[in-house]
């Protein structure tokens, strides 16, 4: 019971990551706020926590409206008193294109949620923390957020931006007792990320993808959260401003 008595956040928590995480975050105690645009995949989770006995609530929230970020935020300190543990998870894919044939749409709407969400998240959660005298928080990045990534620019210019904000507001509350990372999933079996799916673009992708990878295999979201509680907890004290790969290898 890690994280017994503690108020977590966790957007984007109506699938894929976001979802497994919440439950993880049940399991260990805490009381997880479910934060998602998509109202019934929030719902769901909610659902599926009070059926493993673990407490949670949904607020439905749209991370790239600054309003929406605000009242959620508000929605948490007014119904619980604190925010221990923020988990900015929400995030899109947006559409392959090479760079040139990249819509301005596709680039404003990537950023919009990716980045620019990250930053009100933050900002608010920052906020919270330094009134109740620390807390945790890590960002969902990506390996894109470490390296290329062909006809995804705005998907890789937005888990860089993930990356460089979270180093960058890790040094600046390191002293308030507010830890702030990131994981760097490598591709990762969720509704944004389905290897059936993949085949039907291209046959022999998902094979090729794989094969990149030194473990040769695709993540789990059970990796990836197992990971964020890891850099949540008292056992990871002395962790902050790190953008951690859980790529099996690849970006080594």
């Amino acid at each position: 019971m890690e994280f017994k008595d503690k108020i977590v956040l966790v957007t984007g928590a109506g699938s894929g990551i976001g979802r497994v995480t919440a439950h993880a975050f049940a399991k260990e105690g805490g009381t997880v706020v479910v934060s998602d645009i998509n109202e019934k995949g929030g719902l769901e989770t909610v659902e599926q926590i009070a059926a493993l006995g673990g407490k949670s609530i949904f607020i439905k929230t749209n991370v790239a409206d600054a309003a929406s970020v605000e009242q959620l935020h508000n929605q948490i300190v007014d119904k619980f008193g604190q925010l221990d543990v923020a988990i900015n998870n929400a995030g899109i894919g947006g559409i392959p294109a090479r760079t040139h044939e990249s819509s301005l749409e596709n680039w404003d709407k990537v950023m919009a949620v990716n980045a620019t969400g990250v930053f009100y998240c933050m900002k608010y959660q920052i906020q919270q923390m330094l009134t109740q005298g620390g807390g945790a928080i890590v960002n969902t990045a990506s390996i894109a957020g470490l390296r290329g990534l062909p006809n995804n620019l705005a998907y890789v210019a937005s888990k860089h931006a993930v990356v460089g904000m979270t180093k960058t507001a890790a040094m600046e509350y390191a002293r308030n007792k507010i830890r702030i990372n990131a994981i760097c999933p490598v591709f990762t079996v969720t509704p944004l990320f389905d290897p059936a799916v993949m085949e039907k673009i291209s046959a022999g992708l998902s094979k090729k993808l794989k094969s990149g990878i030194p473990m040769k295999r695709f993540a789990d979201p059970i990796e990836m959260a197992n990971t964020i509680l890891w850099l949540c907890s008292d056992k990871a004290s002395f962790v902050t401003g790190h953008a951690m790969p859980v790529d099996g290898g690849l970006t080594a």
